[in-house]
């Protein structure tokens, strides 16, 4: 008994090319040919770019995307109004078990695709703080307590890396379609199990199952904010013990703070792009 050809290939390939349609368009009829050709890894990587990872959830690689990490200081000097100020720094500035977290210049991108396409169409830079950040910038607080607060430790990542994730998955779908069509001789309209199996090879650089039960790495909080304010999500994740504090480390850091600097905790906010 011959397996039947599977639809869908057609409005795949307009979904793809059609740069203003949502790109979850374009996944869910990804999903539904994974289904049909029983490509249960497939499946299972197209819900991952709907839905969004967990966190703890291991990342594929271009959902870690560069971002500069930087600190917002209130200060507080006594007569005068408070000030905020936001500056980039380093992070070999932070102490070697904060980088051990993933704390260096590139952030984790956990959301879904239809929330990464509303922060772009709302034209909102992301703020996201790293793990175990509220610990640290509390310790700070207790040891410096001169009036000031350092409001947040964050990543800054650009509208232009929320694109390129978006990009990343529509590449990977076209070259997709591009795969399948290759192997299908001229005059077939549908694709077979077998040359969605071959497309899915090539596509994604990967080996993928035939429904076995094989898996594949094809390698967010939510936030809302009326317009004008600043919509905060926590990061859920345990924080490792200090081996000693990390500010009598960071001269750099704490020199072009020492007239501000204490800590509150440390929340992921996504901020209104200027």
């Amino acid at each position: 008994m011959t397996t039947p050809d599977i639809e869908g290939l057609d409005q795949l390939e307009r979904a793809v090319l059609d740069e203003n349609a949502s790109l979850a368009t374009a996944l869910r009829r990804f999903l539904l040919i994974a289904g049909h050709a029983h490509q249960e890894e497939l499946r299972a990587w197209a819900l991952k770019q709907l839905d969004g990872y967990e966190a703890g959830e291991e990342l594929p690689r271009f959902r870690e995307v560069a971002a500069a990490l930087e600190i917002t200081v209130e200060s507080s000097p006594p007569g005068r109004a408070r000030t905020e100020d936001t500056r980039q720094i380093d992070p070999q500035q932070l102490p070697q078990a904060v980088r051990d977290r993933g704390v260096g210049e590139h952030a984790p991108i956990r959301y879904g695709v239809r929330e990464i396409e509303a922060l772009i169409a709302m034209g909102w830079n992301l703020e996201l703080s790293p793990p175990g950040s509220a610990e640290y910038m509390a310790e700070v607080t207790n040891e410096l307590g001169n009036g000031s607060v350092v409001l947040s430790l964050h990543w800054r990542v650009r509208l232009t890396a929320l694109r390129g994730v978006l990009d990343h998955i529509r590449t990977r779908l076209t070259l997709f379609v591009a795969e399948v069509r290759a192997a299908m001789p001229p005059g077939q309209r549908n694709p077979n199990p077998d040359q969605i199996h071959s497309g899915a090879q090539h596509a994604f650089r990967i080996r993928v199952g035939n429904g076995d039960g094989t898996t594949i790495n094809i390698v967010a909080p939510n936030a809302k904010a009326a317009h004008g304010s600043t919509a905060s999500a926590t990061v859920n994740e345990p924080v490792p013990t200090l081996p000693q504090p990390w500010w009598h480390r960071s001269s750099v850091i704490w020199s072009a703070i020492a007239a501000a600097a204490t800590i509150a905790g440390v929340i992921a906010t996504v901020a209104v792009a200027k």
